[in-house]
């Protein structure tokens, strides 16, 4: 019988072997299989209208997908820490209304100062709504490692996930700040190297962006941020790191081969210490 899916095997079939297919099948059927050129179409189309002086109808490709064109962003302002909005509800209540946080008082985080307030504050302390802020605060970060609070993790991940994927000057047809951009992965590289690990949405931007990159763009932080991917399967890195990696390592220059070379050095390096703090203490392996 003609069920859907054999539908769209024979529709695929006759786009590219026309011949084959002598049946006439309806004009609507539902997409199955994705197309593979995609993300390289994509990429050439932002070259191409990077070129040409940037067309007013150009679009912003993100990652290999045309979305609308990006909010413009003051990177800056989302590193600051904000006022708590646990104080900024409690002045809007009014001194009538009934006190929320009177039975559970929350410590305002624009005051925290010292690494002993910290940790007499720890059970109350509220996180900013601002997440970006707590990639350029220590003591926030000190946070994140005592605290395994998932909440936060999501959050972070959330935020960060936009921000790079709307920031990739590689990706992105419209985006030309690129000193911007790289202050913002050198301070996510920062981060990580203070919480000894890398951050999943990083992970994400790179397996996707990696495809698309040319080498050039932001090298040296890419390829710091290339040393803090998380420890997984072989054959997801063959795929998605040494794959793409490896296009442009056998076309480059001497010294892009020895930059890559000393990233996957250090990768090598942070997936042994994370092993060995994560060993079995009764292991002799």
């Amino acid at each position: 019988g003609m069920q859907s899916h054999l539908q769209a095997l024979l529709s695929l079939y006759k786009l590219f072997c026309p011949e084959l297919v002598t049946i006439t099948l309806p004009g609507k059927t539902k997409t199955y299989f994705k197309n593979s050129e995609g993300p390289w179409k994509a990429a050439i189309t932002a070259v191409r209208q990077r070129n040409q002086g940037g067309s007013p109808l150009a679009q912003a490709v993100v990652l290999g997908t045309t979305q609308p064109q990006s909010r413009k962003r003051k990177w800056n302002s989302q590193l600051d820490v904000p006022a708590s909005s646990a104080n900024n509800l409690e002045e809007d209540t009014g001194k009538n209304c009934v006190d929320l946080f009177s039975t559970n008082e929350t410590f305002p985080v624009e005051q925290l100062q010292t690494f002993p307030q910290l940790l007499q504050n720890i059970h109350r302390l509220e996180f900013p709504s601002q997440m970006g802020s707590v990639l350029t605060n220590p003591l926030l970060l000190h946070y994140m490692n005592c605290v395994r609070d998932e909440s936060v993790y999501l959050r972070l991940y959330y935020w960060m996930g936009q921000i790079l994927q709307e920031g990739c000057t590689w990706c992105v047809v419209d985006n030309t700040d690129e000193k911007a951009f790289r202050s913002f992965l050198e301070t996510v590289y920062k981060a990580e190297c203070f919480l000894q690990e890398g951050f999943s949405a990083c992970e994400e931007f790179l397996y996707k962006s990696l495809p698309l990159w040319d080498g050039c763009s932001c090298r040296p932080e890419v390829l710091k941020l290339v040393t803090w991917i998380p420890l997984s399967s072989f054959s997801e890195i063959k795929s998605y790191l040494y794959g793409p990696l490896a296009q442009l390592f056998f076309t480059s220059s001497l010294y892009f081969k020895c930059s890559v070379l000393e990233s996957l050095k250090e990768l090598l390096q942070n997936w042994l210490n994370c092993n060995v703090i994560h060993m079995d203490p009764e292991s002799e392996s």
